[in-house]
């Protein structure tokens, strides 16, 4: 392949997939607002027309600022690109330190990381202060949206350098199979992750308390014992302090494995009610789901490290993408930028596999759990969450990694059946 073929075909799949991608969202715009008028059927006993019509509008917004985020970042991938931010940046950092070391390959992709924070930021910051709080949805304030940047500037920064620095030396130390080398190193890091996280990572962040003894906490210990399932502890975290939005999830896996609810869904929801939700995610346990994807996703991976390790050492992959430097950095930053230009279209298959595993959840929690209560749980959660219950069966099919509600809620009811 030469430069200019790879950036021709670069150059049409980030056009394509950018249209293709604005195309399904205003599909979506439009078949909520064609649906805003009338609660479906099977929730018009449940669900009240303001609250639809919120769901809808809440929708719209938030896709129409996902357009917003689609169009910036399309512009930025190709300013960095072809249009020679990424040559700019590597000179720039050849100002302090010597091109080609380690020192200077750092610098580099952290010049780069600084560029992509800055420029989504205003976007982030309207989120929250703007459509988030148009909802009344946002609980965050100035000061605490500060301190939530710096520290996570500090935590990326003592994290994501050291690790970037190993990547880095791998690649250089470990002659032409430095990529076999790299995957693993990250395979054992994320890992690693999922061990450490909620222990020292998450506490940073929000504040984690024991789930206090009463009714909830004997009826999780009884699904608990009924699924022969071991945890390490029931937390309960201070969602509220930044969104009025309810949630529960697992966290760690192993000996470091607890449930984390937030006080938020506590407040919305009975305890029958959060008990069959977690009786969903413990379907996923059961269903071996998070190692089924950690699978999928070492393997892909390690295809997709082979891929790195054959480009590494193409100048057309180089110079088709606007640089003329190449070396560790470069290839690493090229790479993380345009893969998902490239893996766009797996995007459907890997929705529906999750919508299946969603569906084997729920068929879980209904025998652990009344079905009854999954439902009702879902719908106040459909409804103080402001989720649409119409949405577009074609950008569903593509996107959504649950089932459309309406679809879930009427597997639920015939396993009642």
């Amino acid at each position: 392949m030469t430069a200019s073929s790879f950036s021709v075909l670069f150059l049409a799949l980030l056009s394509g997939g950018l249209l293709l991608r604005l195309y399904l969202a205003s599909r979506q715009i439009a078949h909520v607002r064609r649906h805003r008028g009338a609660v479906p059927p099977a929730f018009a006993a449940s669900i009240g027309l303001e609250a639809h019509q919120k769901a809808a509008d809440y929708t719209v917004a938030r896709v129409q600022l996902g357009m917003m985020d689609l169009l910036v970042s399309a512009i930025l991938l190709f300013g960095l690109t072809l249009g020679g931010g990424l040559e700019a940046l590597y000179g720039l950092a050849s100002q302090g330190f010597t091109p080609g070391s380690l020192g200077h390959g750092l610098a580099f992709m952290a010049g780069v990381a600084v560029l992509s924070w800055v420029v989504d930021l205003p976007l982030g910051i309207y989120r929250s202060f703007g459509l988030e709080a148009r909802f009344g949805f946002n609980r965050l304030t100035p000061g605490l949206f500060v301190a939530d940047t710096i520290k996570g500037i500090l935590v990326s920064a003592a994290i994501g350098l050291p690790l970037l620095a190993a990547v880095l030396w791998l690649m250089d130390a470990m002659g032409e199979r430095w990529w076999l080398y790299v995957w693993a190193f990250w395979l054992a890091f994320n890992l690693l992750a999922m061990l450490i996280y909620p222990t020292f990572i998450a506490p940073l962040f929000n504040k984690f308390q024991p789930l206090p003894e009463g009714e909830l906490k004997t009826r999780i210990e009884g699904l608990m014992a009924r699924c022969k399932f071991q945890l390490a502890g029931l937390f309960v975290m201070d969602g509220s302090r930044r969104s009025a939005h309810g949630n529960a999830y697992f966290t760690g896996f192993g000996a470091s494995r607890r449930i984390v609810f937030f006080d938020t869904l506590i407040e919305k929801l009975e305890p029958i009610e959060i008990e069959a939700v977690l009786a969903h995610e413990l379907g996923h346990y059961h269903h071996r789901h998070l190692w089924k994807r950690l699978g999928v996703i070492g393997a892909g991976s390690l295809a997709l490290f082979a891929l790195l390790g054959d480009v590494a050492s193409q100048p057309w992959f180089f110079e088709g993408l606007g640089m003329q430097a190449q070396g560790t950095a470069p290839t690493l930053v090229l790479f993380a930028l345009v893969l998902p230009v490239f893996t766009f279209p797996l995007t459907p298959f890997m929705s529906h596999w999750s919508r299946h595993h969603e569906f084997e959840a729920d068929a879980y929690a209904a025998r652990q759990a009344p079905a009854s209560a999954l439902v009702s749980a879902l719908v106040k959660l459909y409804r103080d969450n402001a989720s649409t219950l119409t949405p577009d069966p074609l950008y569903s099919s593509i996107y959504d990694s649950h089932p459309p509600a309406a679809i879930r809620i009427g597997r639920l009811h015939a396993s009642k059946a």
